[in-house]
C-alpha cells in the first residue's frame, strides 16, 4: 500500500497503488507500456490520479524528433520518460505542508511550475524560467515542466506542483476539463497583446486547437470582429460556433491579406494569433495588422522563417512570441469555461482507453476522421471503450 512518510492519503476513498500503468518513449516514434513506481509529492507538491489526458501537437513533436522535451540535460529518448502534459484528475495525495488543496478535489494542470528564484519567475513568466531543463534528477531546486523536463501524464499518477494546480468544477467532465490549458494557452496570447481586446479587431491564423481556441477566448473577452483564417472548411465551422465572425480558406482565396482587411472595413486588423507555423504565416501577419499592430506566434514552426523585418519596423509592428499557458491565464480561461461563455467541447473529437495511446496518436498524427483534440482516459467504461471502437 502506497504511504510515503509524510504524504497525507485517504485510502478509503482512494486508494493508491505502489506501481502505476505508464507509457515510456523509447526511440523516436516508439512507445511502450510498462509499469513505475507511484511518485511521491514533496513540499508544496500534490499526488494526482489522471482521469483523462489530451493529445497536443507539441507531444507529437517530443515523440517522433524529441524537441521541446530535453531530459538529462538532452534527447528524451530511451531515458525512462513518460510525455504527456494536458491532463486532468483528482488529487489524492498531499504533499508535506500542502493545505492549499483537498484530497478529491478535481483538477486541470498547467504544464510549467517555475524554479520560483530567477528573474523571469519573479516577473511571473514561469513558462520563460531560466532553470528549464537544467535541473532534471534535482526537483527540488525548483522548476518542472511535466511531460517537456520530468515525467507528464501518459499514466495513471503524477506529482504536480500547487502553483499548477486549477481548480475545475464538478459539471465539467474529464475530457473538457482536458481542455482548460489548451483554453489558456489561447488566453495567455492574447494576454501578452494587451488583455483587453473588447472592440478591438482579431485575426487568428489557423484552426488548429489553439486557433480555435484563441477564436473562442477572444470572442468572450468582446473583440469585434474575429476573424480566422485556415484551410479545413469543417475547423472553420467550427471556429464559427465557437465566436469567429469571419472565416476564410486560405486555399478559395487568392490573396487572404487582402480579404482579412476587407472584412475589417478595409483596413489592418489590430491584432494578430498566429497559430498555424505555416512557412509565410508570419509575413502575412504582419501585413494583415494595421500600423501599430500586434502580433502574437504561438505555433513552432519546423523550418527557419523569412520575416519582412523592414516592413515591421517602418509600420511599428510588434511581435510577441508565448510558451505555453503563462501568468495563471489558465485560472482565467477556466472561468470561462466554468461561466460557458464558449463551449471548449466543441474541439474534442475522439476518446480512447489509455492502453491504446498509439492508436489516438495516430488518430491526432494523421488527423482521422477529422481528429481535432483527441483524448484518453485511464479508467474508461466498457460502454466508453466500445464507443471508441
Amino acid at each position: 500500500m502506497y504511504s510515503p512518510p509524510g504524504v497525507k492519503t485517504k485510502h478509503n476513498d482512494f486508494p493508491i497503488p505502489d506501481r502505476m500503468r505508464a507509457w515510456v518513449l523509447g526511440d523516436p516514434g516508439q512507445l511502450s507500456f510498462t509499469e513505475k513506481p507511484v511518485p511521491v509529492p514533496k513540499k508544496a507538491e500534490v499526488l494526482v490520479r489522471i482521469d483523462a489526458v489530451a493529445i497536443c501537437a507539441t507531444d507529437l513533436e517530443i515523440i517522433y524528433h524529441g524537441p521541446p522535451a530535453s531530459i538529462q540535460g538532452g534527447l528524451p529518448f530511451n531515458k525512462n520518460f513518460t510525455p504527456g502534459h494536458e491532463y486532468m484528475g483528482r488529487v489524492v495525495a498531499l504533499g508535506p505542508g500542502v493545505d492549499e488543496y483537498q484530497i478529491g478535489q478535481r483538477v486541470a494542470v498547467e504544464i510549467h511550475a517555475g524554479c520560483g528564484q530567477c528573474k523571469r519567475c519573479r516577473e511571473g513568466m514561469y513558462t520563460s524560467c531560466h532553470n528549464y531543463g537544467l535541473n532534471y534528477g534535482d526537483v527540488d531546486k525548483g522548476h518542472r515542466a511535466n511531460g517537456f523536463t520530468t515525467d507528464g501524464g501518459f499514466c495513471e499518477y503524477q506529482v504536480n506542483n500547487i502553483n499548477t494546480l486549477v481548480s475545475i468544477a464538478d459539471e465539467m467532465s474529464d475530457e473538457e476539463g482536458t481542455l482548460v490549458v489548451t483554453a489558456g494557452t489561447a488566453m495567455y496570447a492574447l494576454t501578452e497583446l494587451g488583455g483587453l481586446v473588447a472592440g478591438e479587431s482579431v485575426c487568428v491564423t489557423g484552426p488548429g486547437p489553439i486557433g480555435l481556441m484563441a477564436a473562442a477566448v477572444a470572442k468572450a473577452l468582446g473583440a469585434h470582429p474575429v476573424i480566422l483564417t485556415g484551410t479545413r472548411d469543417n475547423r472553420l465551422e467550427i471556429g464559427r460556433q465557437l465566436g469567429a465572425d469571419a472565416v476564410v480558406n486560405i486555399r478559395k482565396t487568392p490573396d487572404v491579406v487582402a480579404e482579412v482587411k476587407r472584412l475589417n472595413g478595409g483596413k489592418g486588423v489590430d491584432y494578430v494569433v498566429e497559430c498555424s507555423a505555416a512557412t509565410g504565416a508570419v509575413n502575412d501577419a504582419v501585413r494583415m495588422v494595421n500600423r501599430g499592430g500586434r502580433v502574437c506566434l504561438a505555433a513552432f514552426a519546423h523550418e527557419d522563417v523569412p520575416v519582412d523585418v523592414a516592413h515591421i519596423v517602418r509600420n511599428n509592428i510588434y511581435l510577441y512570441g508565448i510558451r505555453g499557458e503563462g501568468k495563471s491565464a489558465t485560472h482565467r480561461a477556466e472561468a470561462f469555461m466554468r461561466q460557458k461563455r464558449f463551449d471548449a467541447t466543441k474541439i474534442h473529437t475522439h476518446t480512447f482507453p489509455l492502453d491504446d495511446l498509439p492508436t489516438a496518436i495516430r488518430y491526432a498524427k494523421d488527423r482521422v476522421e477529422d481528429a481535432i483534440k483527441v483524448v484518453v482516459k485511464a479508467n474508461m467504461g466498457a460502454a466508453q471503450k466500445e464507443a471508441a471502437e
